[in-house]
């Protein structure tokens, strides 16, 4: 059976599938409410429960105390609603309400994905999870203290893992190191969410992203979350690449056109003999102003090497690209500290 959840004092509310618990249903929702380890240990979802009924399906609350638990307060992201409940809790409705904490992550897995890109994929201990907006990024921090920055590739409601695709660099020791030494069940220090580049959830505006390279990184993880949202506003997606093997999970892309009201359109700038290429080619920016060449009713999401990002820019808006709905993540490189270290 299925029950509604209302949430206080914003007044939000979502229906849930049978058998799920308060938290997942609210991601599954798009609704950021706050939570940490998902498994009623860390007690950051802690919650007033207003009205209804809840159990927890075996698991025990150690994050409440008795006292807490007289008193009606509930661990939203375990307990399992037996009726329509309300709860009163805060709706993360910002970046800056996320809390950026520091995790040791295993390596789970790495997959090539491209003869220069891998899929690393980032287990969090099991007490603990990373909330964040999706096109967020996170920091892997060095054993000597330096930083390397890499957008996470997953949707927020699906975070056992974090994934990041990442590219090998000329030059980047960091990503050399990536690629030839670190191995499964290596374990990697990461803080984070960071970062202004997400969805904006509450626009009806039809919706164009442009990404360059590993920069469908980020982008990858917005449409996921538009997936699972439902969301109905149109997309365009546009990813720029040299050769057709850039476009490292194209069938994957070609597959969301089936799931979400979205159009994949890719481009590449350097196409061999070899592809066979049919489709748009050039700069993946100028293929955008072909489309649209009018672009004030629009909401631009921009990811990949900054040359890309800026050249984007500044042509949207010689064509009515409004500065208030450009969103950019632009892949620096540098010795240091750059966000990120891809490209």
């Amino acid at each position: 059976m299925s029950f509604k959840v209302q949430v206080m004092p914003s007044g939000l509310s979502y229906q849930l599938d049978e058998e799920e618990s308060i938290l997942d249903g609210a991601l599954r929702h798009g609704i950021n409410l706050p939570y940490g380890c998902r498994n009623a240990v860390c007690g950051a979802c802690k919650a007033k429960l207003l009205s209804g009924k809840i159990d927890y399906k075996g698991i025990t609350p150690t994050a409440l105390s008795d006292e807490e638990q007289k008193s009606g307060h509930i661990l939203f992201c375990s307990a399992i609603p037996r009726s329509d409940v309300s709860i009163e809790a805060k709706a993360v409705t910002s970046t800056s309400n996320i809390e950026i904490r520091t995790f040791t992550c295993n390596v789970h897995n790495i997959q090539r994905l491209a003869p220069d890109v891998i899929r690393l994929y980032l287990k969090l201990p099991e007490t603990q999870r990373m909330q964040f907006f999706a096109g967020q990024y996170i920091d892997i921090i060095l054993d000597d203290g330096r930083r390397r920055s890499f957008s996470i590739a997953n949707a927020p409601h699906d975070d056992e893992y974090i994934e990041l695709h990442i590219r090998h660099v000329n030059r980047g020791d960091y990503t050399s190191f990536i690629f030839n030494e670190v191995k499964e069940n290596d374990t990697l220090k990461i803080e984070g969410p960071f970062g202004d580049y997400y969805l904006r959830e509450n626009s009806t505006r039809p919706i164009i992203l442009m990404a360059g390279g590993t920069g469908f990184a980020p982008i990858k993880g917005i449409i996921e979350h538009a997936i699972a949202e439902g969301i109905t506003r149109p997309i365009f997606l546009y990813w720029g690449a040299r050769a057709k093997k850039d476009l490292y999970l194209h069938e994957m892309a070609q597959g969301w056109e089936k799931t979400i009201n979205l159009e994949y359109r890719p481009v590449l700038s350097d196409a061999s003999s070899e592809d066979h290429w049919q489709d748009r080619q050039g700069f993946v920016h100028e293929a955008i102003i072909k489309d649209f060449p009018i672009l004030n009713i629009y909401e631009v999401y921009a990811s990949g090497p900054p040359a890309m990002v800026r050249a984007g820019h500044e042509a949207f808006t010689a064509h009515g690209m409004s500065e208030e709905h450009f969103f950019s993540d632009s892949f620096e490189f540098a010795n240091d500290y750059k966000k990120p270290d891809t490209a």
